[in-house]
């Protein structure tokens, strides 16, 4: 369970009885006289009608004026939303009816309504009908579809008509307030009234009907500085609320929160509690007097117009209050409507992340506004804690077992076993319903938490007890502030929820009862070794929720975590601020809800948490042969990761099925043969480069060698190949990065190699024959005559630069050290020769049969050649 809720106070208001609605002021906008407000019912929009003769539309989120309508010199004493339209209407003392359009500020029509001063509007829901009261003791009703047309008169007062509205609940029918001292009820289909209501003894200056649930309520307010509460089908008064000494200008039942709210003309407003029509709240903001208020409907706003302005408060927090079983049964509180829904009644299938289509089932009204749900251990009971009180009801069939007062409530970890803080010095513990003792805290308790043990949070520490013996002293006190504190089920592990943070601790069930046992007084601080710190985390959570060993949660940051092990892994980002309702583990699923009750689910499979609660615990050997096979394909890959985390790499290699995950464990295990397989099917580059950084590194050059070929590591391959000596590698890899187009790799290969022929075709195809010319004169002279000649032809646009290069063939007088080069080459040669005919004769008179020995080919040297500079022939004319 989880409930959310906060204490925002304002200094004006006065609190009285069990509800305590705390009040904030949200806007104040001071004004001339406010003879009537509307709410718009979707924006956060109101209208201001003022006696000065202006309208005022505004946001009162935003604290922004957002139009003013001039409208007339005179009071405009009623204004209504005509929303589907875009307009509002408004009455005047000129006894006409306006009507604007309040986007483009237009004023759609004007016509003249009624013989006197208009005191009232009220706009149909689903027909194009207004009916207008008026001082001349008549209401009229009006159709726009037909250019407001009057299309019925209604009379039957015999004083002014201050107020009239619709029946929410059966617009065909209506109600009006007149200084007759009556109220009475009409059908739109007749001229004549229904009945008539009687019984306050002056005039009565406003009606409205109660919006929600079954009840067939109506409210005035009177001259006689009383409202009274009417059941419309008995025609009888209920109630009479006394408390203002003025005319009550104003009333209304709140549309969302049991609260009746009146205003006066002894400047102030006052708020009944609904159930019990006790006053809970007095709100005086120095405006002076009341003629006007309003609240939007699903929120709990209360705009009030008065004399010198208007002002919009909000009473308490809106509550959004849930409890969900295991079984995934959820029941929702918002503001004192109850309801159940159950996720296995999906109407569609469950997507991770979309909106779940859940029917819900109206379980009653609470007399006050639940703060608290919560199930008990098995979820046969639930909790219903309101300010002051509790009352336990039996999930299935919603009856009550058991209340009682309580200023917080805790279930214990037995079924029909709680405790209540009655005050903050009293605790009363309870066992299968009854009261068991009373214990006296000796300080004052901030809040109580339920569980294995008792937890009391006071003076900045939080006290761990036991649920059988008080008296003795905590278990264990530790110096710290949870806002909540989770146990996991088997209750060794402890979750302290702080501001800031929270902190895992193992609870030692064993050290704690010996202690206990032992039967001495224990110590001020409690058992030292009944609890151990696990791990603390820098996280904001907002609810949270314990699976194994496994702590689910929600942060500030709209993020989905859980943390096992030390770690932190997160399931969802969420798109707007959601409340944990729990896990399902036979849906395997999480389930979240907004405000609006609109209920999402993502995925978490009960097999994961347990293999990863087992692999925490240290039973590795179950893990692997019970668990793990009920673990599916699709969440073998988030199992390797927590392996990977918690240092199980070799396990982790054996569970994930992602390659990319499978690499990099390969890699860090040195399990080449694995990483070259991966490498194989992925055919990745940098895969391939890393496979052969890593064979290098251990001596695998053949491996090594495949890999940086498989990867097209060229500059890899030179360095392995120039390394090792491997000429026939420089070979195959020159004419390789010949084709690729590598050329400055495929050169340094060639001349590795010694094949100077190679080289000087490679600076020639690269268009680079200058650095030809000059290789070939220093290395390879057998081809300097054919490195010139193309050396002349791509000079051949400047003839004259052209002809100043000269060629060794036509000009051997300029080039004496090419003949000495080509002689040294011969004998280099005839050498070479020589010495492999000797090697082989060698080899034929070995005596006995062996394999022939390889044998190494010398180094490739690259040839010297110096010779004086040539001189350029001279050009002549």
């Amino acid at each position: 369970f989880f409930s959310h809720w906060q204490r925002d106070s304002d200094p004006r208001c006065n609190k009285m009885g069990s509800l305590k609605q705390e009040v904030k002021k949200k806007l104040l906008a001071r004004s001339e006289r406010v003879k009537c407000i509307d709410m718009h019912p979707k924006e956060p929009w109101m209208l201001c009608s003022l006696y000065s003769g202006q309208v005022h539309l505004w946001d009162y989120d935003a604290q922004n004026l957002m139009k003013s309508f001039e409208v007339v010199d005179l009071p405009v004493r009623c204004v209504k939303f005509i929303v589907r339209m875009s307009w509002f209407i408004c009455g005047t003392d000129d006894m006409c009816c306006r009507v604007y359009n309040f986007n483009t500020m237009e004023k759609v029509k004007v016509f003249e309504a009624h013989q006197d001063y208009i005191r009232g509007v009220a706009v149909h829901d689903q027909l194009p009908y207004v009916l207008t009261s008026s001082d001349d003791m008549t209401i009229k009703l009006w159709d726009w579809s037909k250019g407001w047309q009057n299309t019925m008169i209604f009379e039957g007062h015999t004083h002014y008509v201050m107020s009239v509205v619709f029946n929410p609940k059966d617009p065909n029918t209506f109600a009006t307030a007149s200084l007759d001292r009556t109220v009475k009820v009409w059908n739109l289909t007749s001229t004549v009234p229904n009945f008539t209501l009687e019984g306050h003894e002056k005039g009565v200056n406003c009606v409205e009907y109660y919006r929600g649930g079954d009840k067939p309520y109506i409210i005035s307010g009177s001259d006689d500085q009383t409202a009274r509460v009417w059941d419309y089908q008995t025609k009888c008064c209920i109630q009479t609320l006394s408390a203002h000494n003025h005319n009550v200008s104003c009333v209304m039942f709140h549309p969302d929160l049991p609260l009746i709210v009146t205003g006066s003309e002894d400047e102030t407003v006052k708020v009944w509690q609904m159930a019990t029509y006790r006053l809970e709240t007095t709100l005086d903001y120095a405006l002076e007097r009341v003629w006007s208020i309003g609240c939007p409907t699903g929120s709990n706003k209360l705009a009030i117009g008065c004399d010198k302005g208007t002002v919009v408060v909000k009473l308490g927090k809106e509550r959004f209050v849930f409890s969900m079983d295991q079984n995934g049964k959820i029941i929702l509180a918002h503001n004192s409507e109850i309801q159940q829904m159950n996720v296995k009644t999906a109407v569609d299938e469950v997507v991770d992340g979309e909106k779940i289509l859940l029917p819900s089932k109206d379980l009653g009204t609470a007399e006050n506004i639940p703060k608290k749900l919560e199930h008990n251990p098995n979820g046969q009971f639930i909790a219903v804690v309101s300010e002051g009180e509790y009352v336990i009801n039996t999930a299935l069939a919603w009856r009550p077992k058991t209340f009682g007062q309580c200023m917080q409530f805790v279930w214990s970890h037995e079924s029909g076993g709680y405790a209540v803080l009655e005050t903050p010095q009293c605790i009363k513990i309870y066992k299968n319903f009854k009261e068991k003792k009373t214990f006296k805290t000796g300080v004052a308790a901030e809040n109580i938490f339920g569980g294995p043990l008792l937890c009391m949070k006071a003076d900045d520490a939080v006290h761990f007890y036991d649920w059988d013996d008080q008296e003795r002293g905590p278990v264990r006190k530790i110096a710290a502030s949870p806002k909540n504190v989770y146990w996991n089920e088997n209750a060794e592990l402890c979750c302290l929820v702080c501001d800031g943070s929270f902190f895992v601790l193992h609870f030692n069930r064993d050290a704690a009862q010996e202690a206990l046992d032992s039967g001495e007084e224990l110590p001020e601080d409690g058992v030292e070794d009944a609890f151990e710190l696990v791990d603390e985390i820098d996280e904001k959570v907002r609810q949270g929720a314990w699976i194994g060993d496994c702590f689910l949660f929600t942060n500030r940051n709209q993020r989905l975590n859980y943390y096992i092990g030390g770690e932190v892994y997160t399931l969802a980002v969420l798109d707007r601020q959601m409340y944990l309702l729990g896990y399902v583990p036979k849906e395997n699923r999480i389930f979240l809800s907004d405000k609006e009750r609109n209920i999402v689910s993502y995925q978490l499979h009960l097999s994961v948490v347990e293999y990863q609660t087992a692999i925490v615990r240290g039973d590795l050997e179950g893990a692997q042969n019970v668990i793990l096979p009920r673990v599916p394909e699709n969440q073998r890959s988030k199992v390797a990761r927590f392996l990977d985390a918690q240092g199980h790499k070799d396990m982790a290699l054996e569970v994930s099925t992602d390659d990319e995950h499978r690499f990099e464990l390969a890699v860090h295990l040195k399990r080449l043969d694995v990483a070259q397989e991966i490498a194989e099917r992925a055919n990745n580059a940098a895969k391939w480069k890393q496979l052969g950084d890593l064979s290098i590194q251990y001596c695998k050059f053949e491996q090594a060698a495949a890999a940086l070929k498989a990867g097209e590591d060229f500059n890899g391959l030179l360095l392995l190949y120039s390394s090792t000596n491997d000429v026939a590698g420089l070979k195959d890899l020159a004419a390789i990065a010949e084709e690729k187009g590598k050329h400055n790799v495929a050169f340094m290969a060639h001349y590795l190699s010694n094949n100077v022929e190679g080289c000087v075709n490679i600076l020639t195809t690269s268009q680079r024959v200058p650095h030809a010319a000059i290789f070939a004169r220093s290395y390879a002279t057998q081809q300097m005559s054919k490195v010139v000649n193309a050396w002349k032809k791509e000079l051949a646009s400047t003839p004259k630069i052209a002809s100043c290069i000269a060629d060794p063939q036509e000009y051997p007088n300029l080039f004496p050290e090419s003949v000495q080069m080509e002689v040294a080459a011969e004998e280099d040669e005839d050498e070479t020769e020589k010495e492999k005919a000797e090697e082989e004769e060698a080899a034929e008179l070995e005596e006995e049969p062996k394999e022939e020995a390889e044998v190494e080919e010398p180094k490739a040297t690259s040839p010297k050649a110096t010779s004086p500079k040539a001189t350029s022939p001279k050009a002549t004319s």
